[in-house]
Formats: C-alpha cells, sequence, structure tokens
C-alpha cells in the first residue's frame, strides 16, 4: 500500500444532491410497479445488481479488511479527509460502488470518467472546468477501468493530481503496479478488494429478494436454500454475476398454483448453465493462474498442477501456451534431475501441434503429472544465470591459447606454446588442464535424481584431474 498518512481537510458543499455529474454515482431509485402489459414491469427497470447497488458504507458487504471499523479507508471516509484511491479487485467485487459510496459520504463534487470510453481531450475539459471552481469545491474524479487507458491519457491525469485539481479515485482489475504508471500510484493509496465470499454473495442474494423497493420484494419470489448456496458457490465471489443469474431466473420461472416465483437448485443450475471462471486471457486471471499452475509442478504437487491445467483448459487457454511453459519449466525446475523431462515436454508440445484440442487436454495432463512427481533440481538455471552475471559485470575472460581454434605463431609472439591435451588420451578421459582462465564454479547438481549421478561423476573427474596434475 503506498502513500502517507496525512490528509488535508476537504471543505465545501453540503447539499449533497448536486455533487454528482451526470447521475453516475447512484443508481435512478423506484420501486416495482404492477404492470398490465408485463410481469410486474421488472422489464422496464434498471437491472437488479445496478438497482442493488448499496448506498452507504454499512450496505458494503465482504471488504471488511478495509472498511471494517477502525480500518483505514473506514476512517478516511467518515472524517472526509479523502486522498488519491486506487481500488484493484476482480469483477463484481465492489470498485464502482465503494467509490460512488465515497462521493455520497463525502464533501465533493463527483466526476465519472471510464478507461474504454474517454479520451485525452475529454479527461483535460473535466480537469480543467474542476480547476475553475477549485476554490469553492473539490472535485473527485472516478475512473474506471484506469488501467485501459494508455501512457499518454495517464500522463495527462499527473499535473491535476500533483496539484490536487482532482482527487482521483480509480477502479482496476489489474495489478496496479504493472498496469498504471509509478507516478500516479506513488501518489495514491491502494486498497485491494478481495472476491466475496459465500456468505457474503448468499447475503445479496437475500437482500436482493426481500427488497422491496429496489429488489425483486413486490415479486412474491421464494428461492430454496441450496439453490442460494449453489449461486453463492458458482458465482465465484462476483456479487453481479450472482445478481444478474438470480433476475434471469425470477423473470424466466413460472410462478406455482400459489402465485408465487419459486427458484430450486434445479432452476438455478438450469439458468447458470456452467461455472463462470474468473479468467482472462491477457490480464491477471491468466497470468495468476499459469503462475500457480507452475508453482504446482515446482512443488511436487500433481493434484494441484493438474486443477490449474483443468482450469485453464475449461477457459479456452491457447494449448500451444501451456505447452511452452511445461517446456520452460522441464528445464528450470527439473533439469538433469530427471534430464527426461525435458524429453517429455518437448515431446508434448509437438504432439500438442499435431493433434489440437480437446484430445491435446490428455497430453498436457501427462506431461504435467510426469513434471509434477519428477525429482527437481534447478542447479542449470541457477549456473547459466550466475554465468550472464559475470559477463554482464564486465568479467570477459579470453579464450586461453591452447584452447584456441587456430594457433597463431608470429615473429616475436610472447606467447608460450601451452598443446591442447586431448582428455581421450588419458586415463578415465579427463586430465588437467585450464579451460577458463578464472577459478569459477557455476554448475552444482544438486543430489536429487540423475544430479546425484553427474555430481558423483564431476567428483570422480577432480579426483583424476588431480592425480594427473602431480604425476
Amino acid at each position: 500500500m503506498k502513500g502517507g498518512d496525512e490528509y488535508g481537510k476537504i471543505g465545501g458543499m453540503s447539499d449533497k444532491s448536486d455533487l454528482f455529474s451526470d447521475n453516475s454515482a447512484g443508481v435512478a431509485g423506484g420501486s416495482i410497479t404492477a404492470d398490465p402489459g408485463g410481469r410486474d414491469g421488472v422489464a422496464a427497470r434498471p437491472p437488479l445488481a445496478a438497482m442493488m447497488r448499496p448506498h452507504t458504507l454499512d450496505e458494503i458487504v465482504g471488504q471488511d479488511h478495509i472498511l471494517g471499523p477502525g480500518k483505514m479507508l473506514r476512517r478516511v471516509i467518515e472524517s472526509d479527509r479523502l486522498t488519491n484511491l486506487i481500488f484493484y479487485g476482480p469483477p463484481g467485487c465492489g470498485k464502482t460502488t465503494l467509490a460512488e459510496v465515497v462521493a455520497r459520504a463525502t464533501s465533493c463534487r463527483f466526476e465519472r470518467s471510464s478507461g474504454v470510453t474517454s479520451n485525452v481531450a475529454g479527461l483535460r475539459t473535466i480537469c480543467e472546468n474542476a480547476r475553475l471552481i477549485k476554490a469553492h469545491h473539490k472535485t473527485v474524479l472516478f475512473i474506471d477501468e484506469i488501467h485501459r487507458f494508455n501512457k499518454s491519457q495517464q500522463d495527462v491525469l499527473l499535473p491535476y493530481v500533483e496539484d490536487g485539481t482532482v482527487t482521483l479515485i480509480g477502479a482496476t482489475t489489474h495489478n496496479p503496479q504493472v498496469f498504471i504508471n509509478s507516478p500516479l500510484t506513488s501518489r495514491s493509496i491502494v486498497f485491494e478488494l478481495k472476491p466475496l465470499d459465500q456468505a457474503a454473495v448468499e447475503l445479496l442474494i437475500r437482500r436482493a429478494i426481500d427488497d422491496t423497493e429496489r429488489g425483486l420484494g413486490q415479486m412474491g419470489v421464494v428461492i430454496d436454500d441450496a439453490a442460494a448456496a449453489f449461486l453463492a458457490d458458482i458465482c465465484e465471489g462476483d456479487g453481479r454475476r450472482a445478481l444478474n443469474a438470480l433476475e434471469l431466473a425470477a423473470l424466466s420461472t413460472p410462478r406455482n398454483s400459489d402465485g408465487v416465483v419459486q427458484i430450486t437448485r434445479s432452476v438455478m443450475e438450469e439458468c447458470v448453465q456452467r461455472r463462470m471462471i474468473v479468467y482472462d486471457r491477457d490480464e491477471d486471471g491468466h497470468y495468476d493462474t499459469i503462475s500457480a499452475f507452475i508453482k504446482s509442478v515446482r512443488g511436487s504437487d500433481p493434484h494441484a498442477a493438474t486443477y490449474w491445467l483443468a482450469k485453464m483448459i475449461e477457459a479456452g487457454e491457447d494449448p500451444r501456451f501451456i505447452a511452452r511453459r511445461i517446456l520452460i519449466l522441464a528445464s528450470e525446475d527439473i533439469g538433469n534431475a530427471d534430464p527426461r523431462g525435458l524429453t517429455v515436454a518437448t515431446a508434448a508440445m509437438q504432439a500438442v501441434e499435431y493433434v489440437g484440442m480437446p484430445e491435446a487436454r490428455i497430453i498436457l495432463a501427462q506431461a504435467t503429472t510426469y513434471l509434477a512427481t519428477a525429482p527437481k533440481s534447478n542447479a542449470s538455471y541457477v549456473a547459466i544465470d550466475a554465468a550472464l552475471a559475470d559477463v554482464r559485470a564486465g568479467r570477459v575472460l579470453a579464450v586461453p591459447e591452447h584452447l584456441k581454434n587456430i594457433h597463431v605463431k608470429g615473429v616475436g609472439s610472447d606467447v608460450p606454446d601451452h598443446a591442447y591435451r586431448y582428455p581421450h588420451d588419458y586415463d578415465g578421459h579427463a586430465v588437467a588442464q585450464r579451460y577458463l582462465p578464472a577459478e569459477k564454479c557455476y554448475y552444482q547438481p544438486s543430489d536429487q535424481g540423475y544430479e546425484s549421478t553427474i555430481r558423483k561423476r564431476m567428483e570422480q573427474w577432480a579426483t583424476v584431474v588431480e592425480n594427473s596434475e602431480r604425476e
């Protein structure tokens, strides 16, 4: 978390009815009214997820680690001492909702923008307007999906954020340390929002069913405990998905003989069809899942590795990408502890190209489980990086004369004639001679798998060389 603990008092407007630009901080209210031409008029109103958006801090669920009593963000909001904020978290966890609640709870003018639709000119207009009223009103600029702004768009914001013309609140599903300019993140406090747990999602579901003003309370909807638990689990912490699925079930389920819309687990399963995997092929879900996969193989857990593999396959990940990562980890994490690992990985990559999906899943699973259960060593990886570090540090060593391809003998040459000693001419096929003009030890085989054999062999060679030096 970046930023300091000092905040300036934000003074200004007491009437908050005019604080929001284009009504963007709230959703139009209204109840469900009977409509002879439709099903209780529900189709004419905004989506249930928008209607049920919390208006106060106490209505927000699932983020007690930053909004609980005495927590920093709650203190900042309740004291109206706002600073630049970046909310980072997965879809449906409440980032936009929290920004709107902040605007309602503080004495600030609220402007809303989006990383999808905004451009440099639009941002500059908003910020210049904020500058004109800066003496009288503080402006909060909320930017949804701020990670979609390119560098120039983010740079436009910097001077206005720097001089306090606007207080920035950004929302992003991407790691802000990677996708947002460091000058912005260094001037902001980054709060990570967590996926909603099952209890929090169930609470949202129950609220939506019971609420007669904004929810489904006047429709006579009843949901079984099993259906609510199933929906809360399958939506993977995404409250918006849960409410969207609930609304679909409520609108598509016929009333029973008692006039009640009864949502059972089977009804809910039919509406959802399948689990909605949180996975974006070019975003955090992609990188986090492949990271979990690699670390599971490295950690010798074939069960976890197979699960993460299955998640990637089900989400539609390119099997060639998975095969390439398997190829890399076969060398990086198994190495010479099991040299066959690289052979298996190479064969798997070629087979995936030949076969394609869905059968390629079996090939990927075989390579994954083989490597996960193979002995592990990163000695080769450590060796090459250590050698590269020496080369990059400027310690470039000259090739010894006896190892050169062609020996140049010229008049006046003072280079001694050191003949190359052919190892196969000596006992043990090893002989004492320098192959590097400095004492370096890069490759240190482990005692795992085949590398234990390699280590013994290297020790044996060292003994042969030592004996030949005495001769």
